[in-house]
């Protein structure tokens, strides 16, 4: 009895001393799919000796600064074309750890059914920075409604738009705003995970969308001092294994699509 007790103190001191001794990595993230998705890891990784400690952001801004100013540890929420454009505007040198999943960007409306029953001068919101503003447009160049002047130029303003036979007025919004004005614009186009938030369905609301094989692949991110750190790593295999394939596909049914 006395060598039961023993061992049952034993283990208890060596899961006490385990959990002590867990790393602490903090990640700042979007709610949807992202933080979902590091609250999916999440268990594993404590059993793999690392704590994830999730923050969640409602911009697309102060993630990368809390991770430059070493505030935190990585983030998740973004991908490499808007991570390049943030880091060339402001002097930074985020570095990306690993590709996730690819959320197709959608065009939604709540007054028309098609992009064919745009009327001329119809108001078309989207995303105010660079990169998602460039997306934006790429999208609609693909749907026949633009000509961009460079047909390949992903940080496109409405300024390198070559024709507009529609009239089509654009305006330039913060991307989290943009699903809060659909009943005030003709058309938005909404990043998947505020689509989500807002209860979209990419799959089925959107007048048009992405295809799998986006380049905008979301990536977690890091500062070159700590991308190799063994917590990083573990972080990065958890992010990338056949459970989160598996999680990702089940939960979202298409409106975020694994890139790995």
């Amino acid at each position: 009895m006395k060598l039961k007790n023993l061992l049952a103190a034993l283990t208890a001191v060596a899961a006490f001393s385990s959990a002590q001794a867990a790393e602490e990595l903090s990640i700042a993230a979007t709610a949807v799919p992202h933080a979902e998705i590091l609250e999916f890891v999440k268990p594993q990784l404590m059993e793999e000796g690392v704590e994830l400690e999730i923050k969640v952001f409602t911009d697309y801004v102060q993630p990368n600064i809390q991770v430059a100013q070493d505030r935190m540890d990585a983030n998740f929420f973004q991908h490499q074309p808007y991570l390049d454009e943030f880091n060339a505007g402001r002097g930074t040198s985020l570095v990306s750890v690993v590709g996730v999943h690819v959320e197709p960007f959608g065009a939604y409306s709540r007054k028309i059914d098609s992009l064919d029953a745009l009327e001329d001068g119809a108001k078309v919101a989207i995303p105010n920075d660079p990169t998602n503003g460039g997306r934006a447009l790429l999208l609609l160049q693909k749907a026949g409604l633009i000509t961009l002047e460079d047909s390949s130029k992903i940080t496109a303003t409405p300024r390198d738009i070559a024709e507009n036979p529609k009239n089509l007025d654009f305006f330039e919004l913060e991307a989290a705003t943009l699903p809060r004005v659909l009943d005030q614009v003709d058309v938005a186009l909404i990043n998947t995970n505020y689509a989500l938030e807002a209860g979209l369905n990419p799959a089925e609301d959107a007048l048009v969308i992405e295809g799998a094989e986006s380049p905008y692949v979301n990536i977690l991110v890091s500062r070159e001092d700590n991308k190799d750190s063994e917590a990083m790593q573990k972080l990065a295999a958890a992010l990338t294994s056949e459970a989160v394939r598996d999680f990702i596909n089940e939960k979202y049914e298409g409106a975020v699509v694994p890139a790995f």
